[in-house]
């Protein structure tokens, strides 16, 4: 998960407000039940030392949400009588509604309710050109698509040899259609930035389609067994995105493992646990941070200063670092913080094969750059 959108939650000092709100309910009570849940949240918060102007804030942008259809949910982090940021959510949080007032935004479960959240383009394709429809967690929308050349697109049943060049004009536009096809689902996913590409049509439409992919896509395809003119199914493109963050987080495990080894001059390209995490922090080397957000280590105590660097596993680690004002936060959202600061990403890997579900030990860990 790219964090750079979570930048304007560190250029401003804490306290801070975190709320998650659940919107996948929807019936002719939704307004009724929004504006309770508003008040609670509010109330929450100032129960656990939250500013009037803090609580008034978020209450007023859950009330907003009284008539909103969102699928899922959204999440509020407020400060200073400001809500600075409102993402929605890809999935309804877990536990429904909650709040929470600590020294930093409580970002880690966004790892699961918004960062694999993998968006997809379905191309629907036939002799003639295709449709392509973007889907993700929120919904579906129409992505465009490209119209081939629409004569010759079929086979005689003659054999007679006067007929093979028109028979090799329909190769021809078959061909000539799957490149066109081919080149315009490309772009479409270059402007989207889409995860997956899932092709949907007949056999060969779809086999010439994905050979004539550029080979940077070619392990983002996914071919749907469904015949021309049938529209892919929600738990169809569920099941592919379900396994796409399945694989992806395997891999980088997999990697992680990897690099727990030393190379030939004893340095690791990968640590867990937080005293190598923090120091990893310090020194801005960690390259991408993985987190299982039920591990042990993940709620555990460290003390922060107001910089990202400004990390320790003990209050008097700080003081001897030149830090004088520090506050104790959890590992996982003290680790997030630093790795916005450098640039780099998270993945929540509580999706990986379960005989990789011990590692990292403690449920955080972190692959390591050197250079």
């Amino acid at each position: 998960m790219d964090l750079a959108f979570l930048q304007p939650l560190y250029e401003r000092p804490g306290p801070w407000a975190s709320v998650y709100v659940d919107t996948s309910r929807h019936t002719e009570d939704t307004p009724h039940e929004r504006h309770l849940t508003a008040q609670a949240m509010a109330r929450q918060l100032a129960e656990q030392g939250a500013d009037e102007a803090t609580c008034r804030a978020v209450q007023n942008a859950i009330e907003d949400l009284r008539h909103s259809s969102e699928p899922n949910g959204r999440a509020l982090f407020a400060r200073g009588g400001e809500v600075v940021l409102d993402p929605p959510l890809a999935r309804p949080p877990r536990g429904g509604d909650w709040a929470q007032w600590a020294p930093l935004p409580r970002v880690t479960p966004l790892l699961e309710l918004l960062g694999e959240d993998p968006v997809c383009v379905v191309a629907y394709i036939d002799r003639k050109g295709a449709d392509f429809e973007l889907r993700s967690a929120l919904g579906r929308e129409d992505a465009g698509g490209v119209t081939g050349r629409q004569w010759p697109i079929h086979r005689t049943s003659s054999v007679d040899w006067s007929e093979r060049h028109f028979q090799l004009r329909v190769e021809n536009t078959w061909e000539h259609n799957a490149a066109e096809i081919a080149d315009a689902l490309a772009v479409c996913q270059e402007e989207t930035r889409a995860d997956l590409l899932i092709l949907v049509g007949d056999d060969r439409e779809r086999r010439a389609v994905h050979e004539r992919l550029p080979q940077r896509l070619h392990d983002l395809v996914v071919e749907a067994p469904h015949g021309t003119g049938s529209r892919l199914l929600g738990e169809d493109v569920e099941k592919a995105r379900t396994e796409h963050v399945r694989r992806r987080a395997a891999q980088e495990l997999e990697r992680f493992l990897a690099a727990r080894t030393p190379d030939d001059e004893g340095r690791a390209g990968a640590v867990e646990g937080v005293p190598a995490l923090v120091e990893a922090a310090r020194e801005h080397r960690i390259d991408e941070l993985l987190i299982r957000p039920d591990g042990p280590d993940a709620h555990r105590e460290v003390w922060i200063g107001e910089d990202p660097d400004q990390l320790a596993v003990r209050r008097t680690d700080l003081k001897v670092l030149g830090e004088q004002h520090s506050w104790p936060a959890r590992a996982d959202d003290a680790l997030i913080r630093s790795a916005v600061a450098t640039d780099a990403p998270a993945l929540s890997v509580t999706a990986a094969p379960a005989t990789e579900r011990e590692a990292p030990v403690g449920g955080l860990g972190a692959l390591l750059r050197w250079k």
